[in-house]
């Protein structure tokens, strides 16, 4: 009798061959996938109004495209801030008004799909729901856009069934993330799989993003790894950015500040043009 592993039924809808000219995602007036890298910056969690507007500005000035940040906070520990989640959607809300940034933030229940719907322009799945079936399915029948992380465990194939499940429902709008998976190296936060890159653009249509920041854990390294990310193909880069990391309550020793991100972004530009690409002007 031959055992066919579900990873090996073909993809339908996510395949390269479904659409070889790629995908293009749309988040309101910015485009991910096309000519343009895109950057996503912004807290790892919304803390306050002073302390995300200050962020928003400054990445805003840096040449961020999207304005990201936590309010629904999965944390290994239940006594980790767990953010702040109606209160924090209004916090983005009124970012997005004085900066004009789209806003992503996580979405972690299929519960929480209609009150994050009404303010994220753009919906992340993270880590911890990528096989979170239930959930794919109703993003799947939502119209709005999705950042789709790769589970920290899990194999390309995998990802790529697991994102299925949202492309079948009928939301082709699905941006894939890699963001570090977990190996036997404990120097660094999760090892930053840039294989995936190549490997996802020559197998998916969708555009392709890399997080630095979860895929070290240590902000020195960010900037360095977001180059090479640019440079493997990488359509965008999601990137921890916050006013004062030593106080963050989430993620700090891996936030760049202002200055900092700043300084990646010039970095980023010559890769970019080296690729025959540009990282967004303010």
């Amino acid at each position: 009798m031959t055992v066919i592993c579900e990873t090996t039924i073909p993809l339908r809808w996510v395949a390269r061959e479904a659409k070889p000219e790629g995908t293009v995602v749309r988040v309101r007036e910015v485009n991910v996938g096309g000519p343009e890298i895109v950057v996503m910056a912004g807290p790892c969690a919304v803390e306050g109004e002073a302390q995300l507007l200050e962020t928003a500005r400054a990445v805003r000035a840096g040449g961020a495209k999207i304005l990201r940040g936590g309010v629904f906070k999965p944390r290994t520990s239940p006594y980790s801030f767990q953010g702040l989640r109606g209160a924090g959607l209004e916090l983005l809300a009124r970012a997005r008004e004085e900066t004009g940034l789209p806003i992503v933030t996580e979405v972690m229940d299929a519960r929480q799909l209609p009150i994050v719907s009404d303010y994220a322009d753009l919906l992340q799945i993270g880590s911890r729901n990528m096989q979170n079936f239930t959930l794919l399915e109703e993003v799947g029948r939502s119209r709005l856009p999705v950042l789709f992380k790769r589970g920290m465990s899990a194999t390309i194939d995998e990802y790529l069934h697991a994102a299925e499940y949202i492309l079948s429902g009928g939301n082709d709008q699905v941006i894939l993330c890699e963001r570090g998976i977990r190996t036997f190296e404990s120097s660094t936060r999760n090892t930053l799989d840039l294989n995936a890159v190549p490997m996802l653009k020559r197998r998916t249509h969708l555009p392709v993003l890399v997080d630095p920041s979860h895929g070290t854990g240590h902000a020195w390294m960010v900037p360095s790894l977001a180059c090479a990310a640019i440079a493997a193909g990488a359509d965008g880069l999601l990137v921890e950015v916050h006013c004062d990391p030593l106080q963050a309550l989430s993620d700090g020793s891996q936030s760049l500040a202002p200055e900092e991100f700043d300084r990646m972004m010039i970095q980023l530009a010559a890769i970019a043009a080296a690729m025959g690409r540009e990282v967004g002007k303010p």
